[in-house]
């Protein structure tokens, strides 16, 4: 079957990577596992017997079909055609917080898939094909170029590890870009509550729209945010910060820090 390029398809036809990509996943017959665009079945065909109750969610119709006639008869797989960003995968699993999550992911949407599965509740454990540039924002340490919004959005509810480098070539068809497999672990229990997480995402898209700015003429020149004067002087004395660093200076843990004083004093 011919890639779709509308719904950004490149299968992964290294085997070696494939095996290396399940095994990393550390799943067992106690596991539920949810494959994102299980595709032409590149992981499925490692996951099948392996997991207790394997997921397998794909979009395409084409490839929706091949995977029901190859594994649809089996009783610990169940497959679903539907696209994943409108998945309730609560409602497929009993325990969410329980589930193991893999997927090689359209790379056009990378961003929407990944903040979906960190809504709460969220998985044990998550292993994603991503583009290597996405890899390299995830894991970008502060003060560095790759250093951003999505760094601190993901990595204040869960750690981030990369796990492989996969050349391009590895694919069919061959994208432009290299790509990298990346472990996400959320952090159990959550550190901040639905609220807190709220606060914290504006917060940071405050901060990453001006992040040639000093923290002081973000927080009280930003219209997300307006903090006086006298809670800029108050956020100083309580922390020590020297507030006319840039965002991208502050690790997670401070943009918690901060958006639990903003929360706390407004």
């Amino acid at each position: 079957m011919r890639a779709k390029k509308s719904l950004g398809q490149n299968f992964l036809v290294d085997v070696a990577l494939q095996k290396k990509i399940v095994e990393a996943l550390h799943c067992s017959r106690s596991d539920t596992v949810l494959e994102i665009g299980s595709g032409r079945g590149a992981l499925t065909r490692h996951l099948v017997g392996r997991a207790g109750h394997l997921v397998l969610v794909e979009l395409d119709d084409r490839l929706v079909e091949a995977l029901r006639e190859e594994w649809g008869s089996r009783p610990d797989v169940e497959i679903l055609h539907q696209d994943f960003l409108k998945l309730d995968y609560g409602a497929v699993v009993q325990d969410p917080t329980a589930l193991l999550v893999v997927g090689n992911i359209p790379y056009n949407i990378t961003a929407p898939i990944i903040f979906k599965l960190l809504e709460l509740p969220r998985p044990r454990d998550i292993i994603l094909m991503v583009q290597r540039e996405v890899a390299d924002r995830l894991t970008a340490e502060p003060g560095t170029g790759d250093y951003g919004a999505l760094t601190v959005g993901v990595r204040c509810v869960a750690s981030v590890e990369r796990v492989l480098q996969v050349p391009r070539a590895a694919f069919r068809p061959v994208p432009g870009v290299d790509s990298a497999v990346v472990r996400i672990t959320p952090f159990a229990p959550p550190p901040l509550s639905a609220d807190e997480e709220r606060s914290l995402r504006v917060l940071t898209r405050a901060a990453f729209e001006w992040r040639r700015k000093q923290i002081q003429k973000i927080l009280r020149d930003h219209e997300a945010l307006r903090i006086s004067r006298t809670r800029l002087d108050d956020l100083s004395r309580e922390t020590g910060w020297d507030l006319t660093r840039r965002p991208e200076t502050l690790s997670p843990e401070e943009f918690v820090r901060l958006s639990e004083f903003i929360t706390r004093t407004a």
